[in-house]
């Protein structure tokens, strides 16, 4: 079976989506990857003949152009699993939580459920979402309906509909998202350079950085526009001393997701990634009789936080009540980390080997020092 990874490239209007994902096809091509594209649905809708303003409801329209998008991604990986080939990349022009913009928060719980899925299963089927940032938000130069005669948007309106695009997917284990702090060339690149790291093309394990901070504020964290929290239980597998493999159960108090990682361990100590697999909580239930039984589960709550186009994971965990983990993943080593005022940084714990979720498993109780 082929190694399959699915994205989604999402973003505002004007943000370039289009020559990304031609951009994406002839990258990855070369790199000897199967690129498989699944069209968005609501051009097609649009241009024969079925308008939103025309059917019963808004919510009726999304139910019928979420139903023809699920079915889709699911057609095209199974297509993609019977393939020969070594490497596929699925590449979503948008994903299924792009269309929580346009519904309200009834209409959309309505909707998914109704299809059969809870938020955060359709959030976690993706392995990792990139959105490229509006024209209208430092690009206003370039901002316009030249590709684009349905575009009616100003700028203002541009501006605030991308950063609620942003909102609905803050909360997923990798998202990135891509400015329009370099000229517009520059800014695929930077797409196609985050597509690449993520799979491993570039880097050969993940850039993370760690630092232990001050208890955040709760109340400052729940008033971000971009922050959602996720309950996390990480149970570690049997394993040789090389291998590093987890299961996770992640909980938005609505519905679940499962996954399996599985990582190598090299003799400095860098992680690389080998396996990443989502689980149906049965394949999740049964993974849970390999569990080491010297290391305990870890419980963890994690704020997601999307902050000056920079995602951080912040990890609050059931022992600690005066402190906490935040995490970033950057795309180099120089990158420059511009940390909110608000969290207050204790010092970095990156190389700190008792501050890893491996290691603070086989503790009982107690904080790591």
């Amino acid at each position: 079976m082929p190694e399959i990874t699915k994205i989604v490239v999402t973003g505002g209007v004007c943000g370039g989506k289009t020559t990304a994902l031609a951009s994406i096809r002839s990258a990855f091509n070369r790199l000897g990857y199967k690129v498989i594209t699944v069209p968005e649905p609501a051009t097609e809708f649009k241009s024969n003949g079925v308008l939103p303003w025309e059917c019963a409801s808004d919510e009726e329209y999304q139910w019928c152009q979420m139903k023809v998008q699920i079915t889709r991604e699911q057609c095209f990986e199974r297509a993609a699993r019977g393939m020969t080939d070594e490497k596929i990349l699925i590449v979503c022009d948008r994903g299924m939580l792009d269309n929580k913009h346009y519904m309200t928060e009834d209409e959309f719980q309505r909707v998914i459920a109704d299809l059969g899925f809870t938020e955060l299963e359709l959030r976690d089927s993706y392995d990792a979402v990139f959105h490229l940032v509006t024209a209208a938000k430092g690009a206003e130069a370039f901002y316009g309906n030249e590709n684009n005669a349905a575009r009616h948007e100003t700028l203002e309106e541009a501006a605030e509909m991308d950063d609620d695009f942003i909102r609905v997917w803050t909360g997923h284990p990798h998202l990135r998202v891509i400015d329009n702090s370099t000229d517009f060339e520059g800014k695929m690149q930077r797409l196609i350079d985050e597509i690449a790291t993520f799979l491993g093309v570039v880097a050969p394990y993940q850039i993370e950085r760690k630092y232990l901070i001050k208890y955040p504020d709760i109340e400052w964290l729940e008033a971000q526009p971009h922050s959602q929290r996720v309950d996390i239980v990480q149970t570690y597998l049997r394993s040789d001393d090389d291998h590093e493999i987890r299961v996770r159960d992640c909980s938005d108090g609505r519905g679940h997701s499962y996954s399996l990682t599985e990582k190598s361990i090299d003799d400095d100590g860098h992680k690389h990634l080998l396996r990443r697999q989502h689980l149906n909580q049965r394949e999740y239930q049964n993974l849970l009789s390999q569990a080491d039984p010297e290391r305990r589960p870890i419980e963890k709550t994690r704020w997601c936080l999307m902050y000056n186009a920079q995602y951080f994971d912040i990890d609050l965990y059931p022992q600690w009540n005066d402190q906490a983990i935040l995490k970033i993943e950057l795309a180099s080593e120089g990158d420059p980390i511009n940390f909110p005022s608000e969290l207050h940084v204790i010092r970095e714990i990156t190389r700190e080997n008792a501050y890893r979720n491996s290691v603070m498993a086989f503790q009982t109780s107690g904080a790591t020092h």
